[in-house]
């Protein structure tokens, strides 16, 4: 039986966004699934609960481990779920892709911008004071891979400091409880869509490690 894997697409975007990475899952012999998320113009508390009711039903229609791969905003959701989710049993293993863990400089700037983020409200999720109040632990019984980029390909990653992959910083991605952590040449908006990127997926939802 078909191990499942939980794509969680990011900020401003819809499941079609994770769609290459599915298919290229699917073909190392995963079945997966992608949910659109309100990650517009709704907090994560939204977010979370859908996630949870998800990973539910999944749980109880197939009786093998479920996976969470969550590119950028996805992946702060996926630690959000983790913290709270009732079928801690049925979890798998978890990989991060170009995910803001220490909060996004360029939504601490886009706050100072008036009336921005009360119309794109997630982007107060991705603030570094309002993750902190998230109270994420840093350790978990699930193992968790993080995948950076670092090619700053975008104006936007211009006007952040240090090594970025054109939306995120570097520094932003890794924190201390990531199982395994890697950092590629791609950018943002490309890196999950990478050939490499689904190889070291499925390795790391196998063995732990890239």
């Amino acid at each position: 039986m078909k191990e499942q894997v939980l794509l969680l697409h990011g900020f401003n975007k819809t499941a079609r966004d994770m769609f290459t990475l599915a298919d290229n899952l699917e073909k190392r012999g995963y079945k997966c699934q992608s949910i659109n998320l309100p990650l517009t113009r709704h907090e994560f508390d939204l977010s979370t609960a859908l996630v949870e009711n998800t990973l539910y039903d999944m749980a109880s229609k197939q009786d093998t481990k479920i996976h969470l791969v969550g590119h950028s905003t996805g992946g702060l959701l996926l630690r959000n779920v983790l913290k709270e989710t009732e079928v801690i049993s049925s979890i798998g293993r978890c990989v991060q892709i170009a995910t803001p863990n220490r909060g996004s400089q360029l939504a601490h700037i886009a706050s100072k911008v008036m009336g921005y983020t009360q119309y794109f409200r997630t982007l107060k999720s991705l603030h570094s004071t309002y993750i902190e109040k998230l109270n994420l632990p840093d350790f978990t019984p699930f193992p968790i891979g993080g995948i950076a980029g670092t090619r700053n390909h975008l104006w936007l990653g211009k006007l952040l400091k240090g090594e970025n992959d054109g939306l995120v910083e570097l520094d932003s991605v890794h924190y201390p409880g990531l199982s395994d952590f890697i950092t590629l040449n791609y950018g943002h908006t490309e890196i999950h869509h990478k050939q490499e990127v689904a190889e070291l997926t499925a390795s790391f939802l196998q063995t732990g490690r890239f």
